[in-house]
């Protein structure tokens, strides 16, 4: 979840020559569809663990966002897999609108897919491998009515910095399986100094956000354990003369490798994030 909101998330050739000072992330608004890529990679404990390329294209009154990312090192040899998520949607008022996401993957030697249609607020799941009731509890209908998809939920965030130069989002996701509430709320400016893992440096937009789950458990977990609340921080600045502010680091809680922190490795023109979970 938090990947995905960030949240929240290298592949060859599309690093930076040289690590960019983006502008500000304050208010400026969306100027235009500007479509790029951003890479990262992220670390826990000292180790590589996932790699990630997001695609955004995002104007004043529509939306694409994808996303590819796969574990690496040793991660990969506890947590083997690759995903590949993709949405497209529409504002409403400055709110996301989502027609439809795919979501397709390979986790622990099986094939994962979610396709989700949007009507009205209400997500209709047309394609869902393997069957979700072999793994999880239902989600109630009524916890699946006005939610959105991670990626939307990122797509807010991104507009509502780009609008307003400030962080405040509160919403609910649901990813087929799970439904989570997570809320951002504005830190202020700060500078990034220069690392080897990033290819950005300078002042970044710091959002702190916290996600739990709500439904959607594993069969015989913990409830309490895994509804208990994470957290995390966001940067984000624009990359790229007239984009849109995207996140350059983010730091957060997972259940398999600890607090991770995530890098911005480079970015460049074009969304498409084929290529990186092959």
């Amino acid at each position: 979840m938090m990947l995905a909101l960030l949240a929240a998330t290298t592949a060859a050739g599309a690093t930076t020559d040289t690590a960019p000072t983006a502008p500000s992330a304050s208010a400026g608004g969306l100027s235009g569809t500007t479509q790029l890529h951003v890479d990262y990679d992220t670390y826990a404990a000292g180790l590589d663990v996932v790699r990630l390329r997001a695609g955004f294209g995002l104007d004043a009154t529509r939306y694409r966002m994808a996303l590819a990312y796969h574990t690496t090192g040793l991660a990969g040899l506890f947590l083997r897999g690759h995903q590949v998520s993709t949405v497209e949607g529409l504002w409403d008022g400055g709110l996301p609108e989502p027609m439809r996401f795919l979501g397709d993957g390979y986790w622990r030697g099986e094939p994962r897919r979610t396709l989700i249609d949007y009507q009205k607020g209400l997500p209709l799941i047309r394609e869902m491998q393997p069957p979700n009731d072999a793994e999880r509890d239902p989600v109630p209908p009524e916890l699946q009515r006005n939610t959105v998809d991670t990626l939307s939920a990122l797509a807010l965030l991104m507009r509502r910095v780009a609008d307003s130069g400030r962080c405040e989002v509160s919403v609910r996701t649901y990813d087929g399986r799970r439904v989570a509430e997570i809320a951002a709320r504005t830190v202020g400016e700060e500078a990034l100094p220069s690392t080897g893992r990033s290819a950005f440096t300078g002042d970044a937009l710091r959002c702190d956000f916290d996600g739990r789950m709500l439904a959607g458990f594993l069969h015989g977990t913990d409830m309490a354990r895994d509804s208990r609340l994470q957290h995390g921080s966001a940067w984000l600045a624009r990359v790229i003369p007239g984009g849109p502010p995207v996140p350059v680091r983010m730091t957060f809680e997972t259940r398999w490798f600890g607090t991770a922190t995530m890098y911005m490795t480079g970015a460049g023109p074009g969304m498409d994030v084929s290529g990186l979970a092959e």
